[in-house]
C-alpha cells in the first residue's frame, strides 16, 4: 500500500466494507499463524541443538572417566540410568554411574556448571539415589561428582564444599580438578 496522509486514510476507511475489513483481518491472522509456526520450529531446533551439545559433553566426559579415579577402581560405567521410586515412577536419573563391587559414584554432567541449579539439584538427587538405589548401587558406598564443559571457580569451590569431586572438560580430555587440601568426599 502506498503512503497516504491521515485525511486520505480516513477517506479510504469510509469506503471499506465489512467484508473487506474481515478479509484483511483474516489474511493477517493467517500470516501471524505462519510466523508462529516458524518460531515454533526455530525454538524446537534450538532446543534440539542444546540437547545435542549437552549429550556431546556427556559423551566426551564419560569416555574413560573411570581412569580419573584409580584409587577407587571404578571400572564399570552406566549412562543415563533412571532412578525409580517404590511405585516404579522415575524420580530422577544419573548421567554417569561408575561402579565396582564395593562403591559407586554418581556423576552429574552439564555444559556449564551452575551453583544453585546444578550442584544443589545433584545434592537432592544424591539423597534420592540413596533412598531409591538402582540395583547397580544397592547398599554400596555412594560418592558424587560434578562434571562440566566449563567450571567457574566459585562453583568448583561450592561443589567441593558440598562433598563432590569436580571434573572439567579440557580440549579432548577430562581433567579431575585437584581437590583443596583436606578435601573429604561425602558419602551418601
Amino acid at each position: 500500500m502506498a503512503e497516504m496522509t491521515a485525511q486520505e486514510a480516513a477517506e479510504w476507511g469510509k469506503t471499506l466494507s465489512f467484508e473487506t475489513v474481515w478479509a484483511i483481518i483474516t489474511k493477517m491472522g493467517e500470516k501471524v499463524d505462519k510466523m508462529a509456526d516458524k518460531v515454533d520450529r526455530v525454538t524446537e531446533n534450538v532446543g534440539g541443538l542444546n540437547r545435542s551439545v549437552g549429550e556431546l559433553v556427556e559423551t566426551l566426559i564419560a569416555a574413560r572417566l573411570w581412569e580419573k579415579f584409580p584409587e577407587y577402581d571404578l571400572k564399570r560405567a552406566y549412562q543415563r540410568l533412571p532412578v525409580y521410586d517404590e511405585k516404579n515412577v522415575v524420580k530422577s536419573d544419573i548421567d554417569i554411574l561408575l561402579v565396582n563391587t564395593l562403591m559407586c559414584m554418581a556423576v552429574e554432567v552439564k555444559r556449564e556448571l551452575n551453583q544453585e541449579i546444578d550442584v544443589d539439584r545433584h545434592l537432592k538427587r544424591m539423597q534420592l539415589i540413596r533412598q531409591y538405589p538402582p540395583e547397580q548401587i544397592g547398599s554400596k558406598q555412594l560418592f558424587g561428582a560434578m562434571a562440566g564443559g566449563v567450571v567457574d571457580p566459585d562453583v568448583k569451590d561450592y561443589a567441593y564444599n558440598s562433598g563432590f569431586f569436580v571434573l572439567e572438560l579440557t580440549g579432548e580430555s577430562v581433567h579431575l580438578i585437584s581437590p583443596p587440601e583436606g578435601f573429604q568426599p561425602k558419602r551418601w
